[in-house]
Order: C-alpha cells, then structure tokens, then sequence
C-alpha cells in the first residue's frame, strides 16, 4: 500500500501502477539482476571468494534505511531500537571493509606478505581473519602487520581516516541516545533533583523531605503520569479525547456516580479530569476548606477522619467519589461551597480532580446529569443534617 492525502491505499492495482511509475522500481530491478552470472563468461577474470559483481545488492540499502525509519515508529522502545541499529551498522561497515580488505588481498596475492590475507584453504578461516583485521583498523587499535606496498599503505590510511570520523560518529550517536533516554523521562516525571535542593536551601526537615522522594519514587515505580494533560497537548481535540478516552474511561465507569451516564458526557469528561496522587498521611481536603474541586478514587484507599486526624469514622475505597456538595448548588445547603468532612490517604492514592468550571461546563450541555447528581447531593446533606427545608422551599417558591 501507499499514503494518498495521510490515507493507506491498499488497492493493489493502484499500488502496482504507482510503484512502476515510481523511480524507485528501476532502483530495485538493477539490484536484483544476477550480475555474479557474469562470471561465468569466458574472458572474465574470476575472484575467489565472493564475486564483486554481486555489489549491485548495495543498491537495496535505501530500503533497508526506510524499513529502519519505520520501525523506529512503531517500537515501543525506540532508544533500544536505536542502540541495536547502531550495532547492525556498525557490524555491516566492519563487513564491508573486511570484504575489501580480502578483494586487495586477493588482487596482491593471498599470503604474499604478512599484511595481506593468509591464503588458507578454508573460506571461513579467511572471513574471519579478514572480519579481524577491519576491526582492529576501524577500531585504531593499530595492532596490524606493517604495510609492504603502495596499495597497503593507501588502503590503511583510509581505514584510519573512517575509523576517526566512525568514532566520532558512533559517540554522537550513543550520547544523542543517552540524552533522549533523560528528556523522555523528564518529560513525564518531575525531576527530583530542584527539588531535593530547594528543600535542603529552606532547611525543611528530613521527614518531610523523606515524604517528597518517596512520592517521586512512587510515581516512576508506578508509571504515573501527574502531567499527562502536558503529554497529549499537542493532539487535536477529538484525537485527545479518544486518547484520553482509551486510558481512563473504563476507570471512569467504575465509578458509581457515572454507572449508566451517557458515553458522550463520558467523553467529556475525561478531558477535564486531572489525575493527581496523594501520598500516606496527606490530607487530600479539610473541614471547612473552600471547595474548588471534586475527586474520583481510581485506586487506593481514603479515610474521613475526625478533628484529631486520627480517628477513622469511614473508609473510601475504588470507585466511590466525594466533594460533589461544594461544587453544585443545591437549595437549601447549609455548609455552602466549604468542605464537610476530613478526608486522609491511608497509603499511595490515584484521584481524579474535577474543578467546579469544568464541572459546570459539562452539566450545562447534560441536564439530565446535573438532576441525578443534585439528587444524590441533597439524600447526602439530608443524612447529614444539614439541608434546610424552609430555605430549599423559600428558594424554589422565588
């Protein structure tokens, strides 16, 4: 197949006639002709060895390169892929050398002197020697018998001069490799480094501190992502939102407040949420706190404690959600926008946040939702207490 307009073609009759119209088919027949046939003519002089008119099978090599570009695409692990790439070239220069080191050697005189290949009656023996001997020039090692001849002394000086520009090649290569392998983690995961600094600057204690990397640690043993809002901003909307959709919607339908929601609000949703972590012992909101957010357990467990913080008067686990109250305005509420209870993560907990904009944005286009979370808001404030009847009334009546 082919790309027309960033679509896959696979009809093969327009792929055919595109790829004989191509220069590239040309390309390919020249490579793939037996010219090593041509050996067998009479006058032709015969190489031992591998014939050199087999070298029209270097002609393949720009397919070799796109194969290599489009895996590198498609891996999950590119800078491994890269690694092993660089190996492969650096396996097939030294091949290629070898091949003409032995073509010289075969033109001087197999065993003429001690620079040249040894003439042994065994193929493999003689690849072998002669895979050592482009190893020992392109890595500069220098342990090499001395040349004898013109032709010697002009062949090792340019080994040597592709073995310096190789090295510097091949350390460009593996730092370019290192340094991706640093900004790909960086990318996703918050470096602990400024961090680590800024607390040791301001004096902050060592058990404080010791929280902050375990939290950091947690995160990159865990592969959780605090900014994968960041990640995906690049993508157009409706991309993002299946992305986005793809990795979190089935979580999102564990949920109990959204079992039997439309998958379009769904949708919605999972581009507004914001995926946070709450190490043990953190207060993920108080008492009486301003409510700008509510949150949706996607893993882990938390605890509504009393005012001393340790008394645990319930446990929240997969699943279940809470801060609703102070997002939705419900007639009648006594607390307001302010938080009613203590909430605590026992240990590591993976929320999803919901900002009361985004909460509003949402249920203004999905009516039918907003009534459903109204109602569970106001059964909630009534086992509470703390729904007041005449202001409810009052407010309806106006």
């Amino acid at each position: 197949g082919f790309l027309e307009d960033g679509i896959l073609v696979r009809d093969v009759g327009r792929t055919r006639w595109r790829y004989l119209g191509s220069w590239t088919f040309p390309w390919d027949v020249v490579s793939v002709l037996p010219t090593e046939l041509l050996c067998l003519l009479p006058g032709v002089p015969k190489v031992p060895g591998v014939p050199a008119a087999r070298a029209n099978r270097c002609l393949r090599l720009p397919r070799l390169f796109e194969a290599f570009d489009r895996c590198e695409t498609r891996t999950g692990r590119p800078n491994v892929f890269r690694m092993a790439k660089l190996m492969l070239y650096l396996l097939l220069g030294i091949h290629w050398h070898g091949c003409l080191y032995f073509a010289l050697s075969a033109h001087l005189g197999l065993g003429a002197d001690p620079w040249v290949c040894p003439g042994s009656p065994r193929a493999l023996r003689r690849y072998l020697h002669s895979f050592y001997f482009s190893t020992l020039v392109l890595a500069m090692v220098g342990d090499t018998p001395a040349p004898q001849r013109e032709e010697e002394f002009l062949f090792l000086t340019a080994g040597f001069l592709l073995a310096v520009l190789g090295f510097a090649t091949v350390t460009g290569s593996i730092s370019a490799v290192i340094v991706n392998l640093g900004t790909a983690a960086s990318a996703f995961y918050p470096d602990a480094g400024p961090v680590r600094r800024y607390l040791r600057a301001r004096g902050v204690g060592r058990g404080l501190r010791g929280r902050v990397e375990r939290w950091q640690q947690h995160l990159r043993a865990q592969r959780k992502l605090p900014a994968e809002l960041e990640v995906l901003r690049h993508l157009p909307r409706g991309l993002r939102a299946e992305v986005a959709a793809a990795v979190h919607l089935a979580a999102l339908r564990r949920v109990g407040l959204f079992q039997g929601w439309e998958r379009g609000l769904l949708r919605q949703l999972v581009l507004r949420l914001r995926p946070q972590v709450f190490g043990p012992g953190e207060f993920v909101c108080r008492r009486g706190d301003v409510g700008r957010e509510m949150y949706f357990i996607r893993e882990g467990r938390l605890a509504v404690v009393a005012e001393d913080g340790v008394t645990q008067l319930a446990v929240l686990g997969e699943g279940l959600y809470f801060g609703e109250i102070s997002l939705i305005n419900i007639r009648g509420n006594t607390a307001g926008n302010r938080r009613t209870a203590n909430i605590l993560s026992i240990g590591y907990s993976d929320l999803f946040c919901l900002g009361k904009e985004d909460l509003a944005e949402v249920l203004a286009e999905f009516p039918r939702a907003r009534a459903a979370m109204e109602a569970k808001g106001r059964e909630l404030l009534l086992r509470m207490g703390r729904l007041d009847r005449g202001a409810e009334a009052a407010a309806a009546a106006a």
